[in-house]
């Protein structure tokens, strides 16, 4: 999905393992984006994964993303993720 969103909050990066980093660790955070249009508009929590981690956003700050849905099962439970793939601010 790509879209134009609003930022309504971001979390501070942390390290998480990672099979695909050299290192085996890599930088993770989460964000909150919220459709434009309204407060009651479909809001969407993601994770910033590396170098997307590092990059810090504002309540209020317009962004385009591209955002990648995904599920996975666990112990008979199915999970559903959302990785932000792709993001720049637009303005605010």
């Amino acid at each position: 999905m790509k879209s134009i969103f609003k930022v309504v909050q971001q979390g501070e990066a942390f390290a998480v393992q990672s099979q695909k980093s050299d290192s085996g660790q890599t930088m993770k955070c989460n964000i909150v984006l919220q459709e434009l249009g309204g407060k009651f508009e479909n809001q969407y929590v993601g994770a910033m994964l590396g170098n997307a981690a590092q990059c810090k956003f504002f309540p209020g700050d317009v962004v385009a993303a591209s955002l990648r849905f995904s599920t996975r099962e666990y112990n008979g439970q199915t999970y559903q993720d959302i990785l932000v793939t792709d993001i720049l601010k637009l303005s605010k």
